[in-house]
Formats: C-alpha cells, structure tokens, sequence
C-alpha cells in the first residue's frame, strides 16, 4: 500500500473521523462516512474496509469506556454477550472471504429501513426499560452471535442492528441499548480488525491518526447520549438508516452517480 500521506489529507481524515465517532456513538452508520474518505485518500477497498476497523476501534472503546465509567453500563453483566459478539464477528469475517455476500448485500437496504421505521414509529421506544424478552444468556447466543457474526461478514449498520435488539429483546430504553450496543460493537471491531491485521491489509499510520479523531467525537457524541436522551438519538437512527438505505441501493444501481 502507497499513497501520498499529505499534511492536507491528514487534516481531512481526522476530521472525518471526529464527526463519524460522534454519530457512531449516538446512532451508528460513521462508517457512511469513514470509508468513502480512505477510499478517496487512495486505499484499495480491502485495505479502506481494514483500516477502517482500526479507527472505529477508539470510537467504540473512548464510547463504551465513558458509558461503563457512568454506570450505563455493568460488564461483569455483559461478559457473556461481549464474548458471544466477539465469536461471531471472528466467524463473520472468515466467511466473507468464503461466501458471497451479494444477496445480503441487496437485501440489506430494506432492512435498514425497517430499523429507520420502528425507531420513527414505535411507541416502545422510550428512556424507561420495558418488558424482557430474552434472558441475557439466549440474547448473548441468538442477537450477540448473529448480530456479530454480520459486523464481521458486512458491518454497515452494525450499531443499529445492535441497538434495536437491546430495545426489542432486552426491554432497554433507548439511552442504556445505545450505550450497551456500543460495547459489543468495541468487541466486533476488535475481532476484526485482528483478522484483517493478520491478512496485512491494514494501514496502522494512517488508521491511528483517524483513530484519535475518532476518539474526540466518541467521546462528544456519548456524553449527548447521556444528556439528550431519546430526543437526539431516534431522529439520528431514523436518519443513519435512511442514509445508509441511500448509499447501499446507489451502490448497487448507480442511482446517484455522486455518492
């Protein structure tokens, strides 16, 4: 990998990294912006798709650290879970390299808007926890696994997905599933980012650089979760989805030549 790391090009990409660790923390999606940006800096898509994960690391662990640090969050609670995401995003992401992910690769708009749609629409989404569903050892084996599992196998929407299971399963208000679906998203990304390392596809200057700025808007972004509540977060879920709806079915055919 070679591309000429300008001054410029630091600045731009640190600052991309900033704004998408703020909206990673609240909603999810930084993605739809991070890996445009390497791409754009020069990396060929396997090595943008790496070292992305390796900026997206500080993000989820300065977010999950803040949310742990305020008591949103109990890990000896979550240990189960985290190890379960861990597994299946290790799982993911040998399989991607097996399987061909193009029909999950155009199924995946519509589901993003379903997410959109039941974070705009439905009337269980509130700060106060709800009615269990699942007890945290079938969540841990069933949303932590599969969720998991997807992160490592494609990732766009990672934290949405995460977010919407603690709320429909785990009967979660909207503040504490945001901060719980943070921490299992740490660990997809960490189990990850150690597969495309051990593949050589990571670019660790450049992606420690963008992992700072990362951090900055993480950390930004977790605090708001913590002041603002639902009335930030379901209109930036509703927006990521849509967005990421966008990007995924442009992609797919060429609806928008600029995106």
């Amino acid at each position: 990998m070679s591309f000429e790391l300008t001054y410029e090009l630091i600045a731009i990409l640190f600052v991309v990294a900033m704004v998408a660790g703020c909206i990673d923390a609240i909603a999810g999606g930084g993605g739809l912006l991070t890996i445009p940006a390497l791409m754009w800096a020069g990396l060929p898509p396997t090595a943008a798709l790496a070292t992305n994960k390796l900026q997206a690391c500080g993000g989820s662990f300065f977010a999950s650290a803040y949310f742990v640090r305020k008591g949103m969050v109990k890990l000896g609670q979550m240990k189960l879970a985290i190890a379960c995401a861990f597994i299946g995003s290790a799982l993911g992401t040998i399989s991607v390299q097996l399987i061909d992910a193009s029909v999950l690769e155009s199924v995946l708009p519509f589901l993003m808007l379903l997410i959109g749609g039941y974070f705009l629409f439905s009337k269980k989404i509130s700060e106060e926890d709800k009615h269990q569903i699942l007890t945290p050892t079938v969540f841990g084996f069933t949303a932590a696994l599969g969720v998991g599992f997807y992160d490592g196998f494609f990732g766009p929407g990672t934290g949405s997905f995460f977010a919407l299971a603690f709320v429909s399963l785990a009967g979660f208000g909207l503040a504490k599933a945001t901060a719980h679906a943070k921490v299992l998203n740490f660990s997809t990304n960490i189990a990850s980012l150690i597969f495309f390392a051990l593949g050589g596809k990571v670019f660790w200057l450049l992606g420690g650089i963008m992992l700072i700025g990362q951090a900055l808007g993480a950390t930004l972004g977790s605090r708001m979760v913590m002041t603002k509540g639902s009335k930030i977060i379901k209109p930036l879920v509703v927006t990521m989805s849509i967005a990421m709806s966008v990007k995924l079915l442009s992609n797919q055919y060429d609806l928008f030549f600029w995106l």
